[in-house]
């Protein structure tokens, strides 16, 4: 009987990240590696993916993935090969008025694959929001609630994009950016700002569709975006996907 797939799932591996700054962002990623074999290959292939994963390990990007899946495919002799490496990404972000830096944890992913004839390239990020509803706002006499949310933007592309320009695209798409450290002005500050900015989820998810559908290197998207609920039990979510890829 022919396997549709074997390899190796959630291996921890320690990695290098291309910067936009320039060097490379030391972290650890989650990766999940497979290949469709023929049915005559019987041998473990666990030592051919850690060898080629640890040739490509200090200078990852999403775009030497068709290199890496490609080796993967030939040294085993397989129909197909796919890689999926989700990791922490970590960017400097100053305070909205002291300027005081902090370092903000993002989950990003890379996956890929190839085949006989093309390969497929997919980058995806997890960004956290603040939300603020405008029914709250509308109704009450004073106040309004608020919740953190989270925005997770999945691309086709045609030319390479930077992680740190995509995360900030989607920061734009809320009532308020989150920060990993605020002092006493700038909570004053990110509170009147989601005040001023009140958008539930679906508003949310449109603004960044419309920030992917006007950017000129992405070919395709789907974006969801999750709000944990301030005042009740269950997460409010929105999700949309482009209509054909570009």
């Amino acid at each position: 009987m022919n396997l549709t797939a074997v390899g190796i799932k959630n291996i921890r591996f320690p990695v290098k990240i291309r910067e936009k700054a320039g060097g490379h962002q030391a972290t650890v990623a989650s990766i999940t590696l497979q290949v469709n074999l023929p049915r005559r290959f019987r041998q473990n292939c666990v030592p051919t993916f850690l060898g080629v994963l640890e040739k490509y390990q200090n200078d990852i990007a999403v775009e030497i993935f068709p290199a890496l899946l490609r080796e993967i495919k030939e040294e085993l002799q397989a129909e197909s090969a796919q890689l999926k490496m989700t990791f922490p990404y970590f960017i400097e972000k100053k305070a909205p008025v002291t300027k005081t830096p902090s370092l903000m944890e993002y989950t990003c992913c890379f996956t890929g694959s190839t085949g006989n004839d093309s390969d497929d390239l997919l980058m995806s990020i997890w960004v956290p929001i603040t939300t603020l509803c405008p029914c709250s706002k509308e109704i009450s006499a004073y106040g309004a609630h608020n919740q953190r949310a989270e925005i997770n933007l999945n691309i086709k592309f045609k030319n390479f994009i930077w992680l740190e320009d995509l995360i900030t695209m989607v920061e734009k798409s809320s009532s308020c950016e989150v920060y990993a450290l605020l002092k006493r002005p700038d909570e004053k500050y990110v509170t009147e700002m989601a005040y001023e900015n009140p958008m539930f989820v679906e508003d949310a998810v449109r603004k960044v569709a419309e920030a992917a559908d006007s950017h000129p290197d992405i070919l395709w998207f789907s974006a969801g975006v999750e709000s944990f609920e301030s005042i009740h039990k269950h997460s409010a979510y929105a999700y949309v996907v482009s209509d054909t890829m570009r």
